[in-house]
């Protein structure tokens, strides 16, 4: 099984999306990023991590408020934003990083 520095370092781009359980917003966003994920099925990667599970890696990343969403590819930070944001958006966002 591969961990977070494993895959945030490979060459496709991996959209992250740090969450909260008890966050609305975050349950907001829940079935658009499945149904992103989906639909990025080869081309990115899609991870889910859970602030209060994993608080190593959001006290790394100084995720503040959630949902905050990070696009990384080859361990390269090359988008981050904080809230919700729509399906078209975000996939636009990380569409960008296909061919870097």
């Amino acid at each position: 099984m591969e961990n977070f520095n494993e895959i945030i370092n490979g060459d496709k781009p991996v959209l992250v999306d740090f969450f909260a359980t008890w966050c609305g917003p975050c349950q907001a966003m829940a079935p658009i990023i499945e149904s992103l994920g989906k639909s990025l099925q080869g081309q990115a990667r899609l991870l889910k991590i859970d602030i209060d599970k994993n608080k190593t890696v959001a006290n790394q990343y100084q995720i503040q408020s959630v949902p905050t969403f990070i696009i990384f590819k080859k361990g390269q930070i090359l988008w981050r934003y904080s809230g919700v944001m729509d399906k078209s958006a975000l996939e636009q966002q990380i569409k960008q990083y296909y061919l870097l």
